[in-house]
Order: structure tokens, then sequence, then C-alpha cells
């Protein structure tokens, strides 16, 4: 791996994976006892205390805190951009990168507001950004200058997507080791990067090619149906296994789709929520369950984005999002505001009183729960 030597690579993919224990059921009893006496009609609060429920058992306390939030936005290109599936070309990865570490893109303005950190990772950008790296507003884990062409070849070896989930596991390890870290989200950056999140789609859940391909930056129609193709065509000559996560990610994967996962496995590893974006993101988030089952539990589905494939996606993962705005941004920024959900519901599971603590009879307010 190019920058190996930038990041501790002090966890590696095996000991994540056999270490990562589920959510604890017994703090999640316990948090459902302790919302039964909150001072409020029961579960009136809806998916804020569902969500503290599981913020308990991922934590493993009543008392949930998420007051150190961080972006993790990982950037990579891709070599099948040149069949046509994207209406932007390649060089824009590095010029977002640039507006990144300029704190001028949508996920450093939706993330300040959500009181976020964000960090910006060269998974396999097709450029050096040597300056960016200086100044520490690019982290260097680059393990190549971008993908293959899968329609052409595979787009990595089974080596290089090893080695960019585990580039993905240490930088999240780091960050929560490092900083105290205690609520995590992922992001991407990589043009042509929704082609191998449908290709991912289609073999991870078995669905159609064209059930789980849409426009991405707004291609028109005889583009789509060449992208259509492309996926469709790849799939069929690469034939990567769907029981074998790392497999698919080689095959047709993405070194940033591949770095998500990754985080997504070290907050795991480490028992700290990770909010999970959009279609790029959640693509990383199959990768991560198939790889370990127990990731499911710290994953918070933050919303559901314009790509048709994504709701496809929350179905496959069995998880409902909490958000539907409309967004096909990437880079975090569904995630980012779904940070405040995610705080709000820790501070009721923190601050707000029991019946018993406020004075107020249990049986108060019961007749306004619809209100």
């Amino acid at each position: 791996m190019k920058g190996q030597d930038m990041i501790d690579t002090k966890y590696t993919l095996k000991k994540v994976i056999e270490n990562t224990a589920p959510a604890d059921p017994k703090w999640q009893q316990a948090a459902r006892d302790h919302i039964e006496k909150l001072a409020i009609p029961p579960w009136s609060l809806g998916q804020l205390l569902t969500l503290g429920e599981q913020l308990a058992g991922i934590q493993r306390t009543i008392h949930p805190n998420v007051d150190k939030k961080m972006v993790i936005t990982m950037a990579g290109d891709h070599g099948v951009v040149a069949e046509g599936v994207s209406a932007c070309p390649q060089e824009v990865t590095p010029q977002m990168v640039e507006n990144f570490a300029k704190d001028g893109a949508g996920i450093n303005v939706l993330a300040k507001a959500a009181g976020a950190k964000v960090i910006v990772v060269d998974m396999g950008i097709a450029v050096d950004l040597p300056e960016l790296v200086a100044s520490g507003k690019l982290i260097d884990c680059k393990v190549d200058y971008g993908t293959k062409n899968f329609y052409r070849e595979q787009a990595m070896t089974r080596e290089q997507a090893i080695a960019a989930l585990e580039a993905g596991i240490n930088v999240a390890s780091k960050v929560i080791e490092e900083q105290g870290i205690n609520l995590l989200a992922t992001g991407d950056m990589g043009i042509g990067n929704t082609t191998p999140s449908a290709a991912i789609l289609a073999v991870m859940a078995e669905y159609p090619v064209s059930s789980v391909t849409g426009r991405g930056t707004g291609i028109d129609n005889a583009a789509l149906i060449n992208k259509i193709k492309v996926i469709r065509e790849s799939i069929n000559r690469l034939q990567p296994d769907k029981n074998d996560p790392i497999d698919v990610l080689a095959k047709v994967g993405g070194f940033e789709i591949a770095g998500i996962a990754g985080v997504i496995l070290g907050a795991a590893y480490h028992q700290v929520p990770v909010l999970v974006d959009g279609f790029i993101s959640t693509a990383g988030a199959l990768i991560a369950k198939g790889l370990c089952p127990a990731s499911l539990d710290y994953m918070i589905p933050s919303h559901q984005s314009e790509e048709p494939g994504h709701q496809l996606m929350w179905q496959s993962l069995g998880l409902t999002p909490l958000l539907n705005l409309n967004f096909r941004l990437g880079e975090g920024t569904g995630a980012a505001v779904a940070m405040h959900l995610v705080e709000s519901s820790a501070r009721v599971m923190c601050d707000m009183l029991t019946f018993e603590d406020s004075g107020v009879s249990k049986g108060a307010g019961h007749d306004n729960a619809s209100l």
C-alpha cells in the first residue's frame, strides 16, 4: 500500500472480524426499561427512542454520549469511467478533494452545523496531491492510482482489496483511540462510483442490474442504458462470488468503497456507532456486513438517497433510514444531517427525567400521545 506509512496498520482484517462483538442485548433491555420510566407517554418519541436503545446496546450504557463526532470521507477514482458511465470527468475527484481542504464543500458546511470534524482520505485518487498531504488536509492511504476498468479486467487484486479494508479500519481506529471520537459517519468522493456500488448491490443481494442502476451525476438515457450494459456484462464475465465480499470488491469494487467498509468494521470493533451515508457508503455497508455480520448492530442508516438502488440496499440490510431529503450528493452529507437526530436521541436518554424524578403522575399526558 503506497500510503501505509501514513497510518498505523496494527489492526488486521482478520483480527477485527474475529473480535467484533454484537451490541449488548442486556444494555438494550436496560435502555427499554429506562425509556418506559421517562415522563412522557409510552414511546411517544418514536424512532428517537429506538435509536437510544440501539446506542445503549452499542456503548454499553443507558446514558450514551455522542459529543465527539467525525465524518470520514474516502476518495478514490475508477477506471470504469472510461466506458462513459459518468457525466463528469475523472479530474473532478481531485478538484473536489481540494474543495474539501478549503472547507468549501457540502460536507464541510453540514458537518460544521452538526459539530463534527471532517477528515478526507486518499484511498485511490488517480493523481497525487502532495501539498494537501503535507498540510494535513488529506490522509494518504492510496492503494493505487484508481481501480482498473472492470469492464476490461477486474478492478483490483485481492491483496489490494484487503489493504483498502485495513486502511479504513485503521483510520477509524486511530481517531477513536487518539481523539475519543464516539460517533462516526462515512462519506465518499469518486467520479464514477455509483457504477461499482450498483454492481456490488446486484451481486450481494442478487437484484437485476437494471433495478439497481441509476443516473449518478445525471447521465442521459443513452448513457444509462450503456451503464447498465457495462455492469451486467462485467458481472457475467468476472463472476464475483456473493459469498466472498473480498472477491466482490476485487472484481467490481472501488478503493473508497473498501475504505468505507473498513471504517464501519473499525467502528464496530471499537463499539462506536457509525452513521452510514448514501448509495456508495451503503455499498460499503453491504461489504462490511458480509465480512462481519455483527457490524450491522453498529450501523445507523442516515437517509435514503435519490439513487434507485439505495432503498434496495437498506432493505437488504434490514434497516430503515432516518431521513429522506432527496439527497444525491454523497460526501457524507446525509449522515452529517442525521447526526442531529443521533445527538437528540442521546440527550433524551441522558437528560430527560423519569416520572419518579420529575414528580409527574405516570398517567399524565397520555391522552395527548397522538398530538
